[in-house]
């Protein structure tokens, strides 16, 4: 998204990157604190349910399928111009534009993406495990190319490229820090995979607050990398396209630093379509086992213990969405909804220390009450700074699940609970 953020902060977007990470890092702190007290392949539905009741939980729960379907489309799309850039510098093959874009940016539909979002199906379903090892190797790859990217560029890095620093203002830093809670979006899905671990109490929230802590790091280098290595103007209009390997051909004069990053992401990012369609999977599954959504959704597969056909429907049409809308209309929505679940879990961390003191908690966000309160009142900042179109789809979006919620999965409702029994989930 750095063609989405470096145009709204110029340089400073090395400062938006650790707001958004500093925002999602407190509210990780309270993922962390429930995750270990209800692990649950719900994650903040199930903590939502807990705390503050089913409708809050419904609209939760709604937020986290805009985040997790539409976070599945986002990364394919990015991961097709990748594919294009690639093809087109190691190989001399251009794929079409009709193919490459979606009628909203004048082609016909983004294939690769499409295709991806399916071939990624077929790993999710294989099972948790081989998931697992699959991403594992890939996530090691993607270390290995920022890696690379960051010696690159900052061996071009030019600090008059860094002045001013501030050219958009404040507004411009906030602006940004909301939409790259995309970058960040996923963090919980170890909250989600708490139920197929072996021992959730202790992992989940090692796995949160690691993750986040050496992301931030990571996306600021990067950043910083990006806009000390090209003039922040020139990302304007490089909206989902492969930036990092253009920046790194420019810096070098030569094509093949291009040509390692755009052909390695073509394999790396694979790993974060695997871990968003599994979570995304699993959280239907559990909203499914409560009765809000159809059971047919909730239904395991008895060879290979996972959600196979919910896999499968929500592959289908995230590929259609992959192949018809353009990242920088995706990812602000998925910011929005996010943000949403961020406010919430915070607010169910406060609601539950009051309801259930008692309840065990191997890990406690630390400093009291402190935490929640200020990570609640970032999220609504960065929300009331997102722009008046995500807050129209957001809207439109959230009735349709309200409408759904009272029409059908309130009267369906079998989740009816004790928040202590919500650590069920597919078998590890």
């Amino acid at each position: 998204v750095l063609g989405v953020v470096v145009p709204l902060a110029g340089p400073a977007v090395v400062v938006a990157f650790v707001l958004a990470g500093i925002a999602c890092l407190l509210s990780g702190l309270s993922y962390a604190e429930l995750a270990s007290a209800l692990p649950s392949s719900g994650s903040v539905y199930s903590y939502a349910y807990a705390s503050v009741g089913e409708l809050i939980a419904w609209v939760v729960g709604w937020c986290l399928i805009l985040e997790y379907g539409v976070g599945v489309a986002a990364v394919s799309v990015g991961w097709s111009e990748y594919l294009s850039a690639g093809l087109s510098d190691a190989f001399g093959l251009n794929i079409p534009d009709e193919f490459l874009r979606g009628p909203m940016q004048g082609g016909m539909f983004n294939l690769p993406a499409a295709l991806l979002v399916l071939a990624v199906a077929f790993v999710v379903s294989a099972g948790a495990k081989e998931s697992a090892r699959i991403n594992a190797a890939l996530v090691v790859l993607k270390l290995l190319l920022i890696g690379f990217f960051l010696v690159v560029a900052f061996s071009g890095f030019d600090s008059a490229n860094m002045t001013p620093f501030l050219p958009l203002g404040i507004a411009g830093v906030i602006a940004a820090s909301g939409k790259l809670i995309f970058a960040y979006a996923g963090f919980d899905a170890a909250a989600v995979a708490g139920a197929e671990a072996k021992n959730p109490r202790k992992a989940v929230p090692v796995a949160i607050v690691g993750a986040l802590t050496v992301i931030t790091i990571i996306y600021t280098l990067v950043g910083l990398a990006a806009v000390g290595a090209r003039p922040w103007q020139e990302f304007a209009g490089q909206q989902g396209e492969a930036v990092l390997a253009q920046i790194a051909q420019d810096v070098t004069g030569q094509t093949w630093p291009g040509e390692v990053i755009a052909v390695g992401a073509i394999v790396a990012i694979t790993s974060v379509v695997i871990a968003v369609l599994y979570t995304l999977s699993r959280i239907i599954y559990t909203m499914s086992r409560d009765g809000l959504l159809p059971k047919r959704l909730g239904k395991l597969s008895p060879r290979t213990q996972t959600p196979v056909f919910t896999t499968w429907l929500l592959a289908i049409g995230l590929a259609l969405l992959a192949a018809l809308v353009p990242l920088n209309e995706l990812a602000a929505a998925i910011s929005l909804g996010t943000l949403v679940a961020f406010a919430v879990v915070n607010v169910a961390v406060l609601v539950l220390r009051r309801q259930q003191p008692d309840l065990e908690r191997p890990f406690r966000v630390p400093l009291g009450p402190v935490i929640p309160v200020v990570a609640i009142i970032i999220n609504i900042v960065l929300i009331l700074g997102m722009p008046g179109a995500t807050w129209i789809a957001f809207t439109v979006w959230l009735i349709a699940g309200l409408l759904i919620y009272f029409l059908y999965s309130r009267h369906r409702s079998e989740a009816r609970y004790s928040s202590l029994d919500q650590t069920s989930g597919p078998p590890a």
